[in-house]
């Protein structure tokens, strides 16, 4: 397959996952998720950013399964969002180019990734979306008890999981707890997908 044929059913799998979840996005926006996806297969030969290797896959594996989160955020023109272990940029990225008025920090502890998500950021000309440097962290507890400071009163956590993370949504603190963690469909993309939604504990 050409490089031009590749770029066009990759666009084709772009348009026909965001009509199934029901999201409607302007040409622009379609054509910076696509540099995105090219972006990243380029830096990717050379720096392992992501294991999935083919373009096509990152469109189901990464585009979508980062805007199916979209109709789960709050629907407000302007909205903050702190992205914790950033990595290659999802669900960063693609929320700040489907998103040009939100504010995204993505944050993340590997240099070779903030390399580029910062080149990313400029090359995509996305002036909403900054990159930050700090140690990682995976499971729910960590990430709560880290993340939870930097929530407004109205705050929420979001952290995109495979299958139910049931022994990891146990061992949250007291002081977190689950506001929803509804399960997504990801166009394309044959696994399990949730989106556990948390919050800061409100006294009674």
């Amino acid at each position: 397959m050409s490089v031009l044929a590749g770029a066009k059913a990759r666009d084709i799998e772009l348009v026909d996952g965001l009509r199934s979840l029901g999201l409607s996005l302007s040409s622009a926006a379609c054509a910076k998720l696509d540099a995105y996806v090219a972006l990243l297969a380029k830096w990717n030969r050379t720096y392992n950013l992501t294991a999935i290797r083919e373009p096509a896959r990152m469109v189901t594996h990464h585009l979508l399964d980062a805007l199916a989160v979209l109709p789960h955020l709050p629907q407000r023109e302007f909205l903050r969002v702190l992205d914790v272990g950033a990595g290659a940029g999802v669900p960063g990225i693609p929320l700040g180019i489907a998103r040009p008025h939100w504010s995204i920090v993505l944050v993340d502890s590997n240099q070779k990734k903030v390399a580029f998500l910062t080149q990313a950021a400029i090359e995509l000309a996305l002036p909403n979306v900054h990159v930050v440097i700090a140690r990682a962290f995976a499971d729910l507890r960590t990430f709560a008890q880290l993340s939870a400071r930097h929530l407004s009163p109205s705050g929420r956590l979001y952290a995109m999981k495979g299958a139910l993370p049931e022994e990891e949504i146990s061992a949250l603190p007291l002081s977190i707890e689950v506001v929803t963690a509804p399960a997504l469909h990801v166009p394309g993309l044959d696994a399990e997908r949730h989106l556990v939604v948390l919050r800061n504990r409100v006294a009674a």
